[in-house]
This record gives C-alpha cells, structure tokens and sequence, in this order.
C-alpha cells in the first residue's frame, strides 16, 4: 500500500497528526461538525478564464448532484458537537465542497491536541464520515451541510466519476476497472477504503499518479476517494 501526502491529510497516524491539526487550522480555521443532531502582500494570481471557472463548476454540480441525499440535512452550520449528546452516532455524507475549505474532525476529547484527534480530512467535493459511539468531539467548519447515510436506501450507481470526491461503491458509483487520465504533476489521488473511519486500517489500497492511471474498484469496497485526477471512466 502506497503511503501519499493526501492519504496522511486524512488519517489519525501517530504523528501525522499534528501536521494535518496545522494545515486544518490553517487552510479552514476551527472545525465544522457532522452528524446527526438532536434536530439536525502577495502577488495576486490572475484570474482564471472563464469557460476554465465554468468546467470546474459544471464538475462540482455533477458530483453534487450524483451524492447528495434530497432528504433534510442532519444539520447545517459550523460548529463542535459531543457525540452522543449534541449529536448521534453513525454515517454522515457532505457534498459540493470546493477548494479544499470543507475541514472536519473526529476527536476522543475536547483538549483540542493533535493527539485528541482521531481522524481529519479537508475536503473538496463529497466525503463520507462515520462517527462512533466511543468518539466524543465532531468538528467540522466551511463544508456543506451535512445529511445521514440510511444503509438501505437504494442507489443509481454510475459507471463514471467528475471531479474530486469520495463515492459509496454499490450506491453511488458501480465496482470495476476505471481509468483516469491523470494528471502530469503526480497531484492525482486515489484511494480504496473499506470503511469511512478514515483510519491507516481504513485503506485497503491507495496511489499518487503521474500521467494516466488505472484501478480496479471490488464490490467488496466500501468507497472510492479520488482527488486531483482527470475524471474516471469504467472500462470493465
């Protein structure tokens, strides 16, 4: 299993943590919280063209509008929840993130060290997150509302993926071999996990690739998580 920079941004590993407690706090401030409540100087960059910003909203819609539930959110708004208190435990699913400003967190405690912190991740597009009933704090801050995952709800699984994201195999994409066009500075990432604990055991396997990539997704696999690559298309 390949050990990447983005797999690391997401995982509670001895210490990694305080690396992503950093880049979190930085790239998104405090945290913003998911999962079921009670009731629910520099040099400026130019502009970037505009047919470019409208691809880019386009792939942002279409990953939306392939994850996110029609049913009430379980909450909205940032925030940090006791779990069990605050909010419930269980699966919990956010969608139409951009630019990596969607930052959330699971901790054993509310010190707010790096060692409290379970599992973390900034995202952009969808992310999946189950909150255990032995987790005590759910951060989560900029990211869409979040909504709750019903297990037997039925999907229209796809056989292909626009923009970055993490997909339920079985609901929202099918299992199979996909292919990417990658990308030409090795900022393709993909990971497959067999829960969304987002724990090191969490990954059953996971890559960085440069130019195109390939990858077989199992029906034994809970979900797909790709980021910076060209989009995937099923090819068997």
């Amino acid at each position: 299993m390949t050990t990447s920079r983005s797999a690391l941004n997401s995982l509670a590993a001895a210490g990694a943590l305080a690396v992503l407690l950093a880049a979190g706090a930085v790239a998104c401030g405090p945290a913003k919280d998911s999962a079921t409540s009670s009731d629910s100087g520099g040099t400026a960059k130019p502009a970037a063209s505009a047919p470019a910003k409208q691809e880019k909203n386009e792939k942002n819609e279409k990953n939306k509008a392939a994850t996110e539930p029609t049913a009430k959110p379980a909450f909205k708004g940032d925030g940090t929840y006791r779990v069990g208190t605050d909010i419930r435990p269980g699966t919990y699913l956010t969608s139409g993130n951009k630019d990596d400003m969607c930052y959330w967190e699971r901790a054993k405690d509310a010190k707010g060290d790096a060692d409290s912190i379970l599992a973390n991740d900034n995202v952009t597009g969808s992310s999946y997150v189950t909150i255990t009933k032995t987790d005590r704090i759910f951060k989560t801050t900029g990211c869409s509302d979040w909504y709750a995952v019903t297990a037997n709800k039925a999907g229209a699984p796809k056989s292909s993926m626009s923009g970055d994201g993490m997909y339920k195999v079985g609901k929202d994409i099918l299992p199979g071999t996909y292919r990417s066009a990658g990308s030409t500075d090795g900022n393709c990432y993909w990971e497959r996990s067999k829960d969304a604990l987002h724990g090191v055991d969490s990954i059953t396997a996971n890559d960085n690739a440069t130019g195109s990539a390939v990858v077989t997704i199992a029906g034994s696999d809970a979900y797909f998580k790709t980021s910076g690559c060209a989009d995937w298309h099923k090819t068997g």
